[in-house]
C-alpha cells in the first residue's frame, strides 16, 4: 500500500516536503526550507526522518526557498538523484538556491567577525558549492507532458498562477495493479494577477493535498494600487524613504509594474525606484526568457522601456552600489529582499531607517509567525538584527491583496473546479487556525473528508 508522509509545512506555513512510498520507491514532493519561529529554524538542522540517499527523486512544485530551500542540505546528507520541476522553476531555483547559501555564507561571516553568534564558530546550513551541485541535477518538464520519476510513479505539472513556473503536481501512483491519483496543490495563486496565469483547474484526484496560507480569511476588496498611491503621496509629502521588503522572484516584479502604472497615470508623483537586490535584477532577466509562459505579460516584458525598467527606476547589484544608497535622501523607494526581512541587504536599509518618523516600512505580502516582518506587522516597538535591538520610529504600512496567494474564498473557487471530492484531503501550509478553518469550510461547503496534516504524521492510500 502507498504511503505518504508530512515533514513539513505541517502546522505552519513554511519547510513544505511531502514524502510518498509505494513499491519500494520513494519520492519527494518540495524541499523546503522552515523559516519564521527559532523553534522551527532549528529544524532545518535536524535530520530526517527519512534516508535521503533512498529518495528516488524530488519533485518541485515551484522555485520559492520554503518550498526548494533544503535541497543542497539534502545533497550534503547523501542525496544524489533527478530533481524535476518545469522550465522556469529550474531557472528560478538555480537562482534562488545559490543566492540561500550565499546570503548564509554571508551571515556566518558576519556573526563571526562580530561574535555576536552563540556558536564558535556560526556554520552556514550550506554552502555555494552544496547549492551548485543540486541545482546541476535539475530537469526541465514542460507543463502537461507526462513523466516517470521512477517507476511506478507517473507525474504532470499543472499550471498553478502563483509564480513563474508554478505547478499543481498530478501523481500517479501504481502499485499491485491497481494506480491512484495524489494531487499537490502547491501554492495557489489569485485570480486575475499581473504577470502570471489563472490558475487551472485542478484534475481529478482520490487524495489531495492543499495549501491553506490564507485559509481563514480573505483579501480586502480595496487593490494594492489604491493603497499604494496613497502611502507614495505620504512619504512624498514627508520627505521620507519608502522601504518594500519584497521577494525578489515573483513579488518584485509585480511591484515595479505596480509602481510604474501608478505613477504613469499620475496617481502619485514621479520619484525614483531602486532596486537592490541582484537576484530581483537576475529573477527579471528570467522572467523575459519565458514568454511562453501563459498570463506573463511578455510583451512589457520584453521591452526594455516597459513598465518593469521604465524611467525612474535604478538597478543596484554590487555591494558598494548599495552602500551608496545610505547617502541618498528621500523621496524615493527602495525594493529589497527577502520580503519577511529574514536577511540580506534589506537588514541593513531597515536599521538606517526605522528609527527615523519620516521613512516609511511597506510590508507586501505574508509574513509568517517568527519573521521580523511579522513583528513589524504586530506593533513591534523594537527589532533585533545583527545583534542589536532597533527602535521602530519610521511608519509600518501594509499594502492589502499584494500576496500571490489565493485567499479562502479563491481556494475554494478553485476547488470547485474538481470533478468529484477527493476519496481524501490533507490541508497543510498554513498556521494552525487557519489550516483548521480551511478544513472546516473543505467539508462544510464542498463536501471533502478534510483534516489538517500533522508534522511526521504518516497516512496510507
Amino acid at each position: 500500500m502507498a504511503s505518504l508522509s508530512f515533514h513539513g509545512a505541517a502546522g505552519t506555513v513554511t519547510g513544505s516536503r511531502f514524502l510518498v512510498e509505494a513499491a519500494g520507491r520513494s519520492l519527494l514532493f518540495d524541499c523546503g526550507l522552515f523559516q519564521g519561529l527559532k523553534e522551527l529554524r532549528l529544524r532545518n538542522w535536524d535530520p530526517p526522518a527519512f534516508a535521503p540517499e533512498a529518495l528516488s527523486g524530488v519533485v518541485l512544485t515551484h522555485a520559492h526557498i520554503d518550498h526548494t530551500g533544503w535541497l543542497p542540505r539534502l545533497g550534503r546528507l547523501g542525496f544524489r538523484g533527478p530533481v524535476w520541476c518545469t522550465p522556469g522553476t529550474a531557472d528560478l531555483a538555480s537562482l534562488l538556491l545559490r543566492d540561500s547559501a550565499s546570503i548564509q555564507e554571508e551571515d556566518a561571516e558576519y556573526a563571526n567577525r562580530k561574535g555576536y553568534s552563540k556558536h564558535r564558530p556560526a556554520l552556514p546550513l550550506y554552502t555555494v558549492a552544496d547549492a551548485e551541485a543540486v541545482c546541476e541535477r535539475l530537469r526541465e518538464i514542460p507543463y502537461g507532458v507526462p513523466f516517470e520519476p521512477t517507476p511506478g510513479f507517473r507525474c504532470r505539472f499543472v499550471p498553478a498562477g502563483h509564480l513563474l513556473g508554478s505547478a499543481q503536481v498530478e501523481c500517479v501512483v501504481s502499485e499491485g495493479g491497481a494506480s491512484r491519483t495524489l494531487l499537490f496543490s502547491g501554492d495557489v495563486g489569485r485570480y486575475d494577477a499581473p504577470l502570471v496565469p489563472d490558475p487551472a483547474p485542478p484534475p481529478a484526484c482520490d487524495l489531495l493535498v492543499v495549501e491553506s496560507t490564507y485559509g481563514d480569511r480573505t483579501h480586502p476588496q480595496e487593490g494594492p494600487r489604491v493603497a499604494l498611491a496613497r502611502l507614495i503621496r505620504d512619504v512624498v509629502a514627508r520627505r521620507g524613504t519608502m522601504l518594500i521588503p519584497a521577494f525578489a522572484v515573483g513579488r518584485a516584479q509585480q511591484m515595479i509594474w505596480l509602481l510604474r502604472q501608478i505613477m504613469e497615470a499620475g496617481e502619485a508623483p514621479e520619484i525614483a525606484i531602486h532596486v537592490d537586490s541582484p537576484m530581483a535584477v537576475d529573477a527579471t532577466a528570467i522572467y523575459r526568457r519565458h514568454p511562453e509562459e501563459a498570463g506573463l505579460e511578455s510583451v512589457v516584458l520584453a521591452k526594455a522601456t516597459g513598465p518593469l525598467f521604465g524611467r525612474g527606476v535604478y538597478l543596484h547589484s554590487t555591494r558598494e552600489e548599495s552602500l551608496r544608497l545610505n547617502a541618498l535622501e528621500g523621496p524615493r523607494i527602495i525594493l529589497s529582499s527577502s520580503g519577511m526581512l529574514a536577511g540580506g541587504r534589506v537588514l541593513h536599509h531597515l536599521r538606517r531607517l526605522l528609527p527615523e518618523p519620516q521613512h516609511m516600512i511597506v510590508l507586501a505580502g505574508f509574513q509568517a509567525i517568527g519573521t521580523r516582518g511579522r513583528a513589524l506587522r504586530d506593533g513591534a516597538r523594537f527589532l533585533r538584527m545583527h545583534g542589536a535591538a532597533v527602535p521602530v520610529r519610521a511608519q509600518v504600512a501594509e499594502v492589502p491583496g499584494m500576496s500571490g496567494h489565493a485567499d479562502a474564498d479563491e481556494l475554494l473557487r478553485w476547488l470547485r473546479g474538481l470533478p468529484q471530492p477527493p476519496a481524501r484531503t490533507c490541508v497543510v501550509h498554513g498556521e494552525p487556525d487557519a489550516a483548521a478553518a480551511f478544513a472546516l469550510r473543505l467539508g462544510s461547503e464542498l463536501g471533502h473528508v478534510a483534516s489538517v496534516a500533522r508534522h511526521e504524521e504518516r497516512i496510507e492510500w
